[in-house]
């Protein structure tokens, strides 16, 4: 199906707890393992949060599953955010109506289409929950660095309303989680290719939470401009694209807006929204990294955690719609986390010339003034 900028989705146009101790660290049948240095991943594929036809689907992790047993990694099991947790982010009113609307079966809830079923509820506070389970892990020193693989995913879920394929905001749940603990700031990063609207309208008003996002323009939600906050200089980022932008592109982007930002801001973990649609050929948009630049643009992530946040980041699955891209892009990032070279290189490297972004990101930091 055609939209109106000739894309091959209907999605793709702007106009269509309890506290959770170290014991929870504590992989299955080995209860004096040490997770100190370890990677640690939650994993909350949500089977039964699915709508026909839809790309945010269980589908979208099939490659990878298999696949989680052969990384250098340990798994830990989540619990579910509580109400309380949530409500950090999201008015209780606002999680009361989720609920409510949940217990009434499959249906669709905004424009998006998001959607829901009978299980979302309990899926979502499980998905908000891995991604806790993951920063506190981190936060705490209990693991070395995380990723939470979960759905479904929350970065375009602004505090009074769930959008965009997502119900509650997982990363600024635990990013507010993170800081009513007593982190004096966190930054989040976001290299969905949609922009993390959600997540900007959490953070717009607290100055202890940072918000970088690259994305590609003109592409829903349709937020994201350079000056789409400017009261938040110096702590909201944003870095529309144009399609194709490759990974020389996201290279330089992490050079020279990422560092100097996180420079700046020194936050205390750095948290990663990684949207594998980010992928040149997934099919609802049109960026244009490829496996080897999810690998070299996490790698510099991680080496960013550790020069400025002592190694303390935790990278949380955002969007991405091909089952493949997917799986080669967590195996990426898992090599970055675990200081390996890329296991396996696809050979999916961009068709398209990286267009040049050298003024776009001028003019960002002329904006930001750095």
């Amino acid at each position: 199906m055609q939209d109106s900028y000739g894309g091959r989705s209907p999605w793709k146009s702007i106009d269509t707890l309890k506290h959770r101790t170290s014991s929870l660290l504590t992989p299955a049948g080995n209860a004096d393992y040490n997770l100190s240095m370890t990677t640690i991943y939650t994993f909350v594929p949500s089977r039964h949060h699915e709508y026909p036809d839809h790309p945010e689907r269980p589908g979208r992790l099939e490659f990878l599953e298999p696949q989680l047993a052969s990384f250098e990694v340990e798994q830990v099991e989540p619990l579910p955010a509580t109400v309380e947790e949530i409500a950090r982010v999201h008015p209780a009113q606002m999680i009361k109506t989720i609920e409510e609307v949940c217990r009434q079966g499959t249906g669709v809830i905004d424009y998006a289409p998001t959607f829901v079923t009978e299980t979302s509820y309990a899926d979502a506070l499980l998905a908000a929950g891995g991604v806790l389970t993951c920063a506190r892990a981190v936060m705490n020193g209990d693991a070395k660095n995380a990723f939470a693989i979960v759905r479904p995913p929350g970065h375009h879920a602004e505090p009074d309303r769930a959008m965009g394929f997502c119900i509650f905001s997982n990363i600024a749940i635990a990013a507010q989680d993170a800081l009513a603990r007593g982190m004096e700031r966190v930054m989040v990063i976001d290299y969905d290719a949609h922009h993390g609207n959600g997540t900007q309208a959490a953070f717009m008003n607290d100055e202890r939470a940072g918000f970088i996002s690259t994305h590609q323009w003109g592409i829903y939600p349709g937020t994201g401009w350079i000056e789409d906050a400017p009261r938040a200089k110096k702590r909201i980022v944003n870095v529309p694209l144009a399609a194709y932008a490759g990974d020389e592109t996201f290279s330089r982007i992490s050079d020279d807006i990422f560092t100097p930002m996180v420079d700046l801001f020194r936050p205390g973990m750095l948290l990663v929204s990684a949207g594998f649609d980010s992928h040149w050929n997934d099919p609802i948009t049109s960026l244009g990294l490829s496996t080897r630049g999810f690998f070299n643009l996490s790698k510099k992530l991680v080496d960013i955690a550790e020069e400025y946040c002592n190694g303390k980041i935790v990278f949380v699955l955002e969007g991405g719609y091909d089952p493949q891209n997917v799986a080669n892009g967590v195996a990426a990032v898992f090599d970055a986390l675990t200081s390996r070279p890329l296991e396996n290189e696809a050979d999916d490297a961009s068709p398209y010339k990286d267009p040049d972004h050298g003024p776009r990101i001028t003019e960002i930091r002329r904006w930001h003034g750095f």
